[in-house]
């Protein structure tokens, strides 16, 4: 799930720029782009994704 949000992020970064859509520096296109890498990175890591690490045996 935070891939696909990663997607949007770097998807909406993209648009700021080719548009040249003047925002303030919060929402600039480049922190939308680090902002997409974080996400990209917490789901690599593991975090928002369905499999659980932790399984039961019995």
């Amino acid at each position: 799930m935070l891939g696909f949000a990663a997607a949007a992020f770097f998807f909406l970064a993209f648009i700021f720029n080719a548009a040249e859509v003047d925002t303030n520096d919060v929402f600039s296109s480049t922190n939308l782009m680090l902002l997409g890498l974080t996400l990209l990175a917490l789901h690599v890591a593991g975090l928002g994704t369905t499999w659980s690490s932790r399984r039961r045996r019995r």
